[in-house]
């Protein structure tokens, strides 16, 4: 087994290294993942954005549960993984973080250079004139348009959803755009949709003056994440992951380790 002692020894060896990180890096921050250690999803796919933008019960259903969910996923602090990533930073050796993950919790821990590859689920935006607003400030409203779904509880899912099964969502209501009456969607990249094409190549540039790539916390099964991996393998660089299971990449990878984020990173706050 691979131990984070040759991790240090990588990272010692690099100065503009490009980190990606995906779920594993949040879990312990009370963030359920998608996917168990084989790579295979351990609930139902998330709702894509052909159906979230095609059906008005879709949506219904969709900000319900995220009505659930944000009370405790809005409250989520950064943990020892995130703190040490922002210290590799701080370092000088992170070159760029570009995360997965829609929670903001990388920038919280302090660091500066994150590209959110996927969004961010703390702001909500208008699909008809473009204007935004805090995730917060639209929860307050979701609450008055909804005062009895106050009551709920229900167990976490990824990204700010909750297992609610078996409720009734035809009388949910989902406020529309103050600015234009249009259809409100969170921030961030549904399945099925595309990541903005200047955010691709924000990334790229950085991985082709890189020489190394960090991997932390994603199986990478999902393309948008992957590519950047299989653009460090075209360039020939060292590509070290951490992750509890197996990767999409296990066959492009110089070093793993299956270990939490925060156990086999905790040497990056102790220097």
């Amino acid at each position: 087994m691979v131990t984070p002692a040759a991790l240090k020894s990588f990272i010692a060896g690099h100065h503009r290294i490009v980190v990606l990180t995906g779920a594993g890096c949040s879990t312990n921050s009370g963030i359920p993942d998608y996917r168990d250690t084989d790579g295979q999803w351990k609930r139902t796919p998330p709702v894509t954005y052909q159906a979230f933008m095609g059906s008005e019960e879709t949506r219904r259903r969709y900000w319900a549960r995220s009505m659930v969910g944000w009370r405790r996923f809005g409250r989520a602090q950064p943990n020892g993984a995130h703190h040490a990533l922002a210290r590799l930073e701080g370092q000088g050796r992170c070159a760029l973080l570009v995360t997965q993950n829609v929670d903001r919790l990388h920038q919280a821990a302090g660091t500066s250079n994150v590209i959110d590859l996927h969004g961010r689920l703390d702001r909500v935006r208008c699909m008809g004139c473009g204007a935004t607003l805090s995730r917060a400030e639209f929860q307050d409203e979701l609450a008055c348009a909804n005062p009895h779904w106050l009551a709920h509880d229900a167990a976490d899912a990824p990204d700010g959803d909750a297992d609610l099964e078996g409720v009734d969502f035809t009388r949910f209501v989902v406020p529309a755009c103050r600015a234009c009456g249009g259809i409100l969607k969170p921030d961030v990249v549904f399945f099925g949709e595309t990541v903005p094409r200047d955010i691709v190549a924000s990334a790229r540039e950085h991985v082709d003056h890189a020489d190394a790539m960090l991997v932390v916390g994603t199986s990478l099964m999902v393309y948008s994440g992957f590519r950047f991996v299989r653009a460090a393998a075209d360039r020939g660089i060292p590509i070290a992951a951490v992750n509890l299971g197996r990767t999409r990449a296990d066959d492009l990878l110089s070093l793993k380790v299956e270990a939490p984020c925060d156990e086999a990173l905790a040497f990056l706050l102790q220097e």
